[in-house]
């Protein structure tokens, strides 16, 4: 159990570890280069990559990543890498709103001070705020702190961080100072009586403290009705020492819930005879009690002399306030009298400590002995628990005590490293909505007033469920009118690591009666289609004080040892108190010598921003805005604004919906395009390259809304999660711009600029290098690069189930799917087919198959292929002969009434469907997923999944010949999903395949002898197979890849012989879907899979051990790498397949040489070898017969000779060839 109460190190220690950590000066943060892939694409022609993404990156650096942003709340610190992509330097478990850097006057950089309502940075548990290292990235905590963060101002003049937010720290609430080397210190006037939001510098060189107070820490912030709250003894533990043994007055229960302590049998507890004792009670949540009351016995002139009290887990004796017999006020602590007399004495505790159990020790008696007739602790804040046995006892208090009411599963959890037990529910989704469960906490509410309401959330660690953990919907009820005050509802994320608050409302709060009670709800988030874990703590109520004197506005000279409650000496002071009461300032921004104060107020001829200038408070142009400013920043002499406003109080700025900025020079409120249409709630800079490639400061903006809206040229576009970039320098928005930039999308919050280095940014992002969907060309000429096609495609998410179920497993069915580039006949043209929209030049709509033709000087054109096919159809497999295109998918449509299935031809030189189309498909489910041309002929193999082709019985793959559908061989049947040529006559087939009813995975046709064989060897194949690519130029050895029987990918080589398996080298959820073995620059070790100067390019989703989720990568034969990252939306993207102008060739095929070269040289050099063991032999005859006296025979022979001196060699050898496989 955790108390209110937190102990950490001595400032000391901590200054003693920050030494340890600091770096003397400022230093650039490093990132690491990927390898180079040293692909050498020269020989390929135009390269291009379809998929199905939005962004997309090469793999430079090691920190990239295809990581989406965060959708539970947790946001990191961020900062960008050389190539603009961001990386994540340290996350945290919850939101981070502000940031400075720490510099010592000295001079010294000591961190950057981080800021905001997490639990945990960098893995290091930190309350609110913590020291961030940007160069070893390394996290100190900063203890001390109970609560959220919301400003900080580094001052390096005095070597301070000023803290503001809604917490309690030393002795201060919502305002601390961190100083030098001696830790936190008390500021001066020791915090507000409410949240702080904002601080800046003056002109003047004061600081200005911004946010919902009333008055000073050290002011008067006592309630009408102190001690409100009943702590509930009922539910403790409770034991006793030395009590007597009497019939009805040893049981130290007795006195717990007494109702007036009239005592007697069952009411009164005793000690023995003329014996000091005890009595204890051990609660299994925390506290804070404020008042102490006792009502002594009289039982048979027994009585308690003196007492003290022992509060636990601190073993601390207690000092306290009474009022004694004469009405004077008296201290006391080891021996606090208590009056003999049965009416009840009260004690106020001098300081206010968190505790779970405490101690009475009564060390004097009147009489034989002491006891009790009664015990009470209560509370200055007002706590509503979800677990009901926490709440105010009901024999204590009235039918408007603390209570709670749940609906749901839920059960009670142990309390861990909370301060008390806890309800927890398992919720299974999908469809968990807000009537999944839910608990309604009702506090005992017995004055009006403005209040702080604050909701605990237990920490996820000490329950292990963090990955679960869901996001709640609170809802408060605040006021008894409908009217007045409607429900309050705040989106909180339980994702927190360890124990946290969140601030749900600070505002006024009516006081519980018969009629009305003050409540707040939670329950799950409606539209979280996981399931997920709920927990549910307890809920905070604090009065504020309403007599400070200020009103959310405070002007504080550092100089000064002591402040100056007379405000109205202060120009800031009085602008705020003539506000009117309950102003909320969210933001005090300085230009020049003016300062501006934004928020959520109105006062005389001011609403919601006013100006401060030469000591005088002035309204901006028209009054202000007409509701709240929630968000600023200062970009030069403009003062960027974000909130809940629709124009200025009079209307007269067209277009300033929720974001705008104000222009000091012109005295004018000016427009973003036309807005937004939705709340704003943060506005951050961003660096961004937007013109001739360099970085220039662009302005994110970030909020509740989903929609950029238009204005004169600036087009309205979706804005994707509440996220859209503001570019000054072009006036307008980042998505109106014909530029080709990063992608970023997400949430930023905070931004600090560290001086030598990059900025710091604290958000959620999910970036790539380039924003372009589906379609990419890679670039074969120096260093690699990626480039636009110059088509603008929108991915299609299919409708129709079966048309997924007819999309062949493996390619995915949104996006770009298959390319191909035509050079023929003098074209320059790139096509892209898939499920997608896209427009042509002209403006119109083209639906999933896209023509680039760049032929006419350079420039180019983008058009589709009519009308007349379905809008849901699919292209999965392109192929060219000639002039014509052949397009096939899942495709459907009628054309001059022919009916569309499967497969469409398109005329590129008069661009126009041919006529007429072959006859179309049929079968159950048709696709068609593979398309090729034979080598040197003009047949067309069309595959897929089919029956027949027109009336032509023509399963799985069909011949496109002389204009007329042909059959190839007999007994193939299944699916197919790859065709690849071994050769100019062998066709290699991969699919989910049966030949002559045998099922199998891979099989070939010889168009000679037209038929189909199965591969040898490929039952070891695990699964159907989905990509092929040749290994080898003759095509005899391959790659195949596919998924498994069991749901994993699987990736082999056929060597010539035998299949080999890269193992279980990839994780689960990799999908392969496309296969190419490319050329490098530089040769890397030889392997037995892949050779030295080439790697195999495999694209899809995968997830690369250690590595994570990637769109390519390349194989060496014993290592993946990541090639290309993307992402799609907030999820990683995929690449269906890489296409090239020319066809890939093999200088050694991959490492080996084809098995009938390898015969042939062999054969070769054994004949050589023969001829010169006989030339030896013969020669060693000649020398031992010449020994021997021997002389050589006559040479010339009259026989009739043969006539193997007329067979040319040639025709020896002729045969030797043959078996060496057709060519590619």
């Amino acid at each position: 159990m955790r108390l209110f109460l937190s102990f950490g190190p001595t400032a000391a220690e901590l200054w003693a570890l920050i030494i340890a950590l600091h770096i003397q000066t400022i230093q650039a943060i490093n990132f690491s280069p990927a390898p180079s892939p040293n692909l050498d694409l020269s020989q390929l022609g135009r390269v291009a990559l379809a998929g199905n993404f939005d962004a997309i990156s090469l793999y430079t650096y090691q920190n990239q990543n295809e990581n989406g942003f965060n959708t539970n709340g947790s946001q990191a610190l961020l900062t960008q890498m050389p190539n603009g992509d961001f990386a994540t330097l340290a996350s945290a478990d919850a939101s981070i709103v502000t940031m400075c850097p720490f510099i010592l006057k000295s001079g010294e950089y000591m961190g950057v001070v981080v800021g905001g309502n997490f639990t945990s940075l960098g893995g290091v548990e930190a309350q609110g705020v913590a020291l961030f290292n940007t160069t070893s990235g390394s996290t100190t905590p900063l203890p001390g702190l109970s609560g959220q963060v919301f400003a900080l101002f580094c001052d390096q003049t005095s070597s301070t961080v000023y803290v503001g937010g809604d917490f309690s720290g030393a002795n201060s609430t919502n305002a601390l100072a961190w100083v030098g080397m001696t830790g936190w210190t008390n500021l001066a006037f020791a915090g507000f009586n409410g949240p702080v939001q904002t601080i800046n510098r003056a002109p003047n060189g004061n600081f200005i403290f911004g946010g919902s107070f009333t008055g000073l820490g050290n002011s008067s912030s006592i309630p009408d009705v102190k001690d409100q709250q009943v702590i509930n003894l009922s539910s403790a533990n409770i034991s006793a020492g030395a009590g007597t043994a009497t019939t009805g007055f040893s049981d130290p229960t007795n006195i717990v819930c007494t109702q007036g302590g009239q005592g007697g049998a069952g009411e009164t507890w005793l000690l023995e005879d003329d014996t000091p004792g005890f009595w204890k009670a051990e609660m299994n949540f925390g506290y804070e009690p404020t008042k102490l009351r006792l009502w002594n016995t009289a039982q048979d002139g027994r009585g308690t002399k003196t007492f003290r009290f022992t509060a636990f887990p601190i073993n601390g004796i207690m000092n306290f306030t009474y009022t004694d017999s004469n009405g004077q006020l008296n201290n006391c602590a080891s021996q606090c009298p208590l009056p003999h007399t049965t009416s009840y004495t009260d004690f106020h505790f001098v300081n206010v400590i968190g505790m779970n159990s405490f101690q009475i020790d009564i060390s004097d008696w009147y009489g034989s002995g002491g006891g009790l007739n009664g015990v009470e602790l209560f509370q200055d804040d007002m706590y509503a628990y979800a677990v009901s046995s926490l709440n105010e006892p009901v024999c204590e208090v009235s039918q408007l005590g603390s209570n709670s009411t749940t609906t749901g599963p839920w059960q009670v959890t142990p309390s861990g490293q909370s301060s008390s037990e806890y309800l927890t529910a398992n919720l299974t989704g999908p469809n968990v909505n807000s009537n999944s469960a839910s608990v309604v906490f009702m506090p005992d509410i017995k004055q009006s007033g403005n209040y702080t309401v604050t909701i605990y959330t237990p920490g996820c660690i000490q329950d292990n469920t963090c990955s679960i953990r869901g996001i709640s919907n609170v809802t408060g009820t605040f006021a008894s009118a409908a009217g007045s005050s409607p429900p309050v509802q705040t989106k909180i994320y339980q994702t927190n690591d360890f124990d946290k608050y969140d601030q749900i409302y600070h505002g006024y709060v009516d006081a519980g009666s018969g009629s009305f009670r003050p409540s707040v709800t939670l329950a799950p988030l409606d539209s979280q289609n996981t399931s997920i874990n709920l927990v549910a703590h307890r809920v905070r109520f604090s009065l504020d004080s309403s007599s400070g004197g200020l009103n959310g506005l405070f002007e504080w000279d550092p100089n000064q040892a002591s402040v100056n409650t007379d405000y109205t000496n202060s120009s800031i002071d009085s602008a705020g108190a003539n506000l009117q009461p309950g102003a909320l300032i969210t933001s005090v921004e300085v230009i020049g010598q003016t300062t501006y104060v934004a928020g959520n107020f109105s006062g005389t001829g001011v609403q919601n921003i006013f100006a401060i200038s030469n000591g005088n408070a002035t309204s901006l142009p028209d009054g202000g805005l007409n509701a709240a400013v929630a968000a600023t920043f200062v970009f030069g002499d403009l003062l960027f604004l974000g909130g809940n406003f629709t124009d200025t109080v009079n209307p007269s700025t067209k277009g300033f919906n929720y974001v705008g900025l104000f222009d000091p020079t012109r005295n004018a409120f000016q427009a973003l395009g036309g807005g937004v249409n939705g709340q704003v709630t943060s506005i951050v800079p961003l660096l961004l390259n937007i013109t001739n490639g360099q970085p220039e400061t662009c302005i994110t903006v970030g909020g509740i809304f989903s929609q950029v809206l238009n204005s004169g040229t600036s087009q309205a576009f979706a804005a994707q999660d509440g996220f859209a970039i503001w570019v000054p320098s072009h006036n307008d928005w980042l998505q109106n711009l014909n530029v080709q930039t990063m992608a970023v999308t997400g949430q930023l919050d905070a931004a600090t600029n560290i001086s030598g280095s990059t900025p710091l940014l604290a958000g959620t992002i999910s970036s790539q290098g380039m924003g372009v969907s589906d379609a990419v060309e890679l670039s074969t000429s120096g260093s690699l690069a990626l480039d636009s096609l110059g088509v603008k495609i929108t991915p299609q998410q299919v409708g129709s189930p079966n048309q997924r179920k007819r999309a062949v497993s493996g390619q995915n069915v949104t996006g770009a799917v298959v390319g191909i580039f035509d050079t023929n006949n003098g074209r320059n043209t790139t096509i892209i087919g898939g499920h997608f929209t896209a427009t042509s030049t002209n403006g119109s709509t083209i639906n999933n198959l896209a023509i680039i033709n760049s032929t006419n000087n350079g420039s180019s054109s983008v058009t589709g292929i009519g009308s007349g096919l379905q809008s849901d159809s699919v292209f999965l497999a392109l192929a060219i002969q000639g002039d014509i295109l052949y397009a096939g998918g899942t495709i459907t449509g009628t054309l001059d009434n022919d009916n569309i299935n499967g497969l469409v031809v398109w005329n590129l030189a008069t661009s126009n469907f041919a006529s007429p189309q072959p006859p179309s498909f049929s079968g159950s489910n048709v696709a068609v997923n593979a398309i090729t041309v034979q080598p040197s002929s003009t047949d067309v193999y069309v595959a897929g999944s089919f029956d027949t082709a027109g009336s032509l019985n023509c399963p799985s793959i069909c011949l496109f010949s002389s204009g007329q559908w042909k059959q190839p061989g007999s007994g193939l049947g299944g699916s197919v999903a790859a065709l690849a040529w071994q050769g100019n006559t062998k066709l290699l087939a991969g699919g989910n395949l049966t030949v002559g009813h045998n099922q199998t995975t891979l099989a070939t046709y010889d168009t000679t002898g037209d038929a189909w064989t199965e591969v040898p060897g490929a039952a070891t194949v695990p699964g159907p197979v989905t990509a092929l690519t040749p290994a080898s130029s003759d095509g005899s050895q391959y790659w195949v890849a596919g998924k498994s029987t069991n749901g994993s990918a699987f990736l082999m080589k056929f060597d010539g012989s035998n299949f080999q398996t890269v193992g279980d080298t990839l994780g689960d959820r990799t999908l392969i879907r496309g296969l190419s073995l490319l050329s490098l620059s530089q040769n890397h070790a030889d392997t037995s899979l892949v050779g030295a100067n080439l790697a195999l390019l495999v694209t899809g989703q995968l997830n690369l051990p250690v590595f994570g989720s990637a769109s390519a990568a390349l194989f060496n034969g014993s290592t993946f790498t990541p090639f290309i990252l993307s992402n799609s939306g907030n999820n990683p993207g995929s690449l269906s397949q890489l296409f090239t102008e020319n066809q890939q060739t093999f200088s050694s095929s991959s490492g080996t040489l084809a098995v009938g070269l390898v015969v042939l040289i062999a054969l070769a050099i054994a004949v050589v070898l023969m001829f010169l063991l006989v030339l030896a032999g013969f020669l060693w005859e000649r020398h031992l017969r010449k020994m021997e006296g021997y002389r050589p025979a006559p040479q010339n022979y009259y026989e009739k000779t043969t006539n193997m001196s007329r067979i040319p060699p040639e025709h020896l050898f002729s045969s030797l060839g043959r078996n060496t496989g057709p060519r590619i």
